[in-house]
């Protein structure tokens, strides 16, 4: 059986759903704040499951994949 793939968000993406500035992205990677993002060459992108349990762990409930 072949698994779904985490759809890819570019920073602006990531910024437009969480309604924050690019500006606030870059400072929380640079802090280790932040959803954790990876290089795919010169660009940045995030996992939405990435992005679930970030939001997750910050609203004290659990992600998806942990059920």
């Amino acid at each position: 059986m072949m698994e779904t793939l985490d759809r890819l968000l570019t920073t602006q993406q990531l910024a437009d759903y969480l309604g924050v500035p690019v500006a606030t992205l870059y400072a929380w990677r640079h802090e280790g704040a932040g959803p954790p993002g990876f290089r795919v060459g010169k660009h940045v992108r995030y996992r939405s499951s990435d992005i679930e349990q970030w939001i997750a762990e910050r609203l004290g409930t659990p992600d998806r994949r942990s059920r």
